[in-house]
């Protein structure tokens, strides 16, 4: 169940609390929630800018989880110390986010994350930067099925992702994708094999080798966030990082 900022975590967050060690909020960048208009909604987010900024990434988090995942957050805090600002948002109101069915609608996460992006192409303090999407499970199919539909999105990183649910628009995908599984994810690492050959883009699959759909055991996350550090940079900075996954 995804909460809205006046509600608790949901049960994924309480989950990842339990492990969790990382900062509650993204390090070395300023931090100001946001509220972005989706259809007759508000969508509420957290919007986190690092100094001397080189792109933006717009985060969709899975079923069962909000925008304070502390798994997202952790992610979130590292690409903000590679100067890669971020936005944090719940796709869903607490109103539709009671709705099973709406947790587990692609199209309209899809068009929710598509509103986002158009928010995030207005706001004046980053309209300038190029933009990448950051999907976990559901959530990352919501963000290969919005970036279908955009060709302005730079790059796209997926964790423990879905790409089956959005596999009938995946040829359409112009954005250099990154698949990151656990390798003892077995079956949503096969669904992401599938999902590798129907790209319609640079396109790559990495396995965190020992690492369950969650990431919890030690080291996982952490080999995932500099993963997807290197790829946004990659695509979305000043040319490739150094060995270290700065700019």
């Amino acid at each position: 169940m995804l909460a809205d900022a006046a509600s608790p975590p949901g049960r994924d967050d309480l989950r990842e609390m339990a492990w969790q060690t990382a900062p509650a909020e993204p390090r070395a960048a300023r931090v100001r929630p946001v509220a972005i208009p989706a259809d007759s909604t508000s969508l509420p987010g957290s919007l986190a800018l690092p100094a001397g900024a080189v792109g933006v990434v717009v985060f969709a988090h899975g079923s069962g989880s909000s925008r304070f995942s502390p798994r997202n957050v952790q992610v979130a805090a590292s690409l903000n110390d590679a100067r890669l600002g971020t936005l944090l948002l719940d796709l869903l109101s607490e109103q539709e986010a009671r709705v099973h069915g709406k947790v587990f609608d692609v199209p309209l996460l899809a068009e929710r994350l598509s509103a986002a992006t158009a928010w995030v192409e207005a706001a004046p303090e980053v309209c300038h930067l190029p933009i990448g999407y950051f999907g976990a499970s559901t959530g990352a199919a919501a963000a290969l099925w919005a970036a279908a539909q955009d060709g302005g999105v730079g790059a796209v990183v997926c964790r423990g992702g879905r790409p089956d649910l959005a596999a009938a628009r995946l040829p359409a995908v112009r954005a250099p994708t990154l698949l990151v599984v656990g390798g003892n994810d077995d079956v949503v690492l096969e669904l992401n094999r599938e999902a590798l050959a129907l790209l319609g883009c640079e396109a790559e699959l990495r396995v965190v080798e020992g690492a369950t759909h969650l990431f919890e055991e030690p080291g996982a996350l952490e080999e995932v966030a500099s993963l997807a550090r290197r790829w946004f940079l990659r695509h979305l900075g000043e040319g490739p990082p150094s060995a270290d996954g700065s700019s």
